[in-house]
């Protein structure tokens, strides 16, 4: 496979996807590790295992799925990432974001994008949803951006704004979903490094310092290739651990997955009622 997917790329996993489905997918969304649960919830749903989807990414990482879920929620219809693939596991960036090029292909005009996120925001505690406004590509900064290479023109233009990454009107219906359902929230900037470690002190501080609330290793390089494509995107943070700005603990996998119990409830009732809504 090259590091650059075509069109004829999008269009043959698209094809596999459309010949199996009989709804127009309005909203895609991607889940986070421990946070897959939530597609449980979609009604007349129709399953696709990842692998039989061409080209598609297959994620190696315990608490990921991987698998479509596509059907309704709430009266929407929705095509759910059961579980997403990421950098570290070896795949070019635009092989990995290849399912929200999809998406923008089968119809759907908005992505909702969810992770499992360490906190930096000495505030934030680990069960705590946190809506992003911004973000730091900290992994595009070092030259591995999703937009590098040909640029797809049937998608979007050579150099997209991203001054709103985050739709401003979403994030206002999550935000009133919340306080309606009585759900706790943060709101933060979620910065991207590519992993598979987790941070050390210095660099927490270091992030710290720069303005970030919350760090995870997936997400950003998916609101790139959406918004490239005129998605308007809703990005939710679920936070599974305590900052470690001094050392003192030390965190896991693990750790990250079983937050994901604790999350799930909370994610479930904002995104669903958020759809209700919108």
């Amino acid at each position: 496979m090259t590091d650059f997917i075509t069109i004829k790329d999008i269009e043959r996993a698209a094809e596999a996807i459309s010949s199996r489905i009989e709804i127009k997918p309005e909203v895609g969304m991607i889940l986070g590790s421990g946070l897959g649960d939530l597609a449980d919830s979609v009604k007349n749903a129709v399953v696709i295992p990842n692998r039989l989807i061409p080209g598609w990414p297959l994620s190696t990482v315990h608490g990921h799925k991987g698998r479509l879920v596509i059907g309704e929620l709430e009266g929407v219809n929705v095509i759910v990432l059961q579980g997403r693939s990421h950098f570290y596991e070896g795949y070019s960036m635009g092989r990995i974001t290849l399912p929200v090029r999809v998406m923008q292909t089968l119809g759907c005009s908005k992505l909702i994008v969810t992770n499992a996120a360490g906190a930096i925001n000495p505030d934030f505690v680990p069960g705590d949803l946190m809506l992003l406004t911004d973000h730091l590509n900290l992994i595009g900064m070092g030259g591995a951006n999703p937009l590098k290479g040909p640029n797809l023109d049937e998608f979007g233009v050579r150099f997209p704004d991203m001054s709103q990454p985050y739709d401003k009107e979403l994030l206002k219906l999550a935000r009133e979903t919340c306080e309606e359902a009585k759900i706790p929230y943060q709101q933060g900037v979620y910065a991207a490094l590519a992993g598979p470690s987790f941070e050390t002190p210095a660099e927490l501080r270091f992030l710290n310092i720069i303005g970030a609330d919350a760090v995870g290793m997936s997400t950003v390089h998916e609101v790139i290739v959406a918004r490239h494509g005129g998605m308007c995107v809703l990005g939710i943070s679920g936070i599974s651990n305590k900052a470690n700005l001094d050392g003192s603990t030390v965190t896991t996998h693990e750790e990250v997955l079983e937050a994901g119990k604790v999350l799930v409830p909370k994610l479930t009732t904002l995104v669903r009622g958020f759809l209700s809504k919108i």
